[in-house]
């Protein structure tokens, strides 16, 4: 199917972070997934609302409303991706985020646009009480993205489905957000489920990793933590977020591809 217009609502994700940066916007696998739309339809527009560090209740308010006044019927693809951001915080209230997630997707089903929707990795590779409480949030979440996306007919696409969202090289160093390379496959991952044009070859694991000494790991999990987990802990305490003062990189319908000059 061609799709006249995508919609992009959510939070880091689908702003693009940290993809390569152009206009001084990060791509991400949303604008890469606008490419290939384009190509399949001559009136092509592209709306991208997402701001990171934004919580779900800020997409649902903030996002989803503007969205829908641009919704033209099943040739509108909707993605909606949020809630992540809140199951990270400490006082999360999983009913209350779950009911809210699920009732923003049946708002937007109810709009005739094709929906679609993400679940979250669930097992990261890490140790200790941090991973074992990540887990048992994302795997609760995970189950009511299915069951909703389910009960609306909306087009999921499940990141434990995947081997390539495991493998940390796709990851930027900040350790949470996809790399040039994880938004290129995760573009593929969605065009495949779309069936739009996608590279076949996205699935085809890296070579094995090499082994890194020590000291250096040591050294890296250092620099990570001053660099991205201490200013997040920071944030937190401050009551900020690393969204706060920034507009969706297109929060209007434009035409696309952009040219240099748009």
């Amino acid at each position: 199917m061609s799709f006249q217009r995508f919609i992009v609502c959510g939070d880091s994700y689908s702003e693009g972070m940290t993809d390569e940066v152009i206009d001084g916007k990060y791509r991400g696998w949303a604008d890469r997934v606008a490419d290939v739309m384009a190509g399949a339809h001559g009136d092509f527009t592209y709306m991208n609302l997402a701001i990171r560090g934004k919580l779900l209740g800020q997409v649902v308010e903030g996002q989803v409303p503007v969205a829908l006044k641009h919704v033209t019927g099943r040739d509108t693809l909707v993605s909606f991706h949020a809630g992540a951001n809140d199951a990270l915080r400490p006082g999360y209230q999983p009913q209350v985020a779950i009911a809210l997630y699920q009732e923003a997707v049946r708002l937007i089903a109810q709009s005739g646009a094709t929906l679609m929707l993400f679940t979250v990795l669930e097992r990261t590779g890490n140790k200790g009480k941090g991973a074992e409480i990540w887990e048992k949030r994302f795997s609760e979440f995970n189950r009511s993205v299915r069951e909703v996306g389910a009960e609306v007919g909306a087009i999921v696409v499940d990141a434990n489905q995947e081997a390539f969202f495991s493998d940390r090289r796709f990851l930027a160093f900040d350790r949470l957000h996809l790399n040039a390379e994880g938004h290129k496959r995760c573009a593929d991952a969605v065009l495949e489920k779309l069936g739009l044009p996608f590279d076949p070859a996205w699935r085809t694991p890296l070579p094995p990793a090499k082994k890194t000494p020590w000291i250096i790991e040591k050294g890296v999990t250092v620099a990570w933590f001053f660099v991205f987990a201490l200013p997040w802990i920071l944030r937190r305490i401050q009551g900020k977020s690393s969204g706060d003062g920034r507009s969706a990189k297109y929060p209007t319908p434009v035409k696309w591809p952009l040219t240099r000059d748009s």
